[in-house]
């Protein structure tokens, strides 16, 4: 997007994340059923990567499914703000 570069299944400290811009620093979290439980562990988890530096935008799995347009038009308005010239 925009000529950034997005890895999957990013490892970053002891995590792996869903995807990663690295030019970007930002992380892209997809949550679905599998994270209800685990509330906690995320917050930790994103508080320790955002020491880094580290963005993170999240989006809901049924969001991914059925707002696809505005999952993408929220991460290029992101990139526009906070993306390098």
């Amino acid at each position: 997007m925009y000529g950034y570069r997005f890895h999957r299944q990013k490892p970053i400290l002891d995590y792996i994340v869903d995807f990663y811009a690295p030019d970007l620093m930002l992380v892209i979290e997809i949550d679905g059923f599998s994270h209800n439980d685990s509330a906690i562990q995320d917050h930790k988890r994103q508080n320790e990567i955002e020491q880094l530096g580290i963005h993170f935008l999240r989006f809901l799995d049924g969001d991914i499914k059925h707002r696809m347009d505005d999952v993408l038009v929220t991460i290029q308005e992101w990139i526009e703000e906070h993306g390098k010239s």
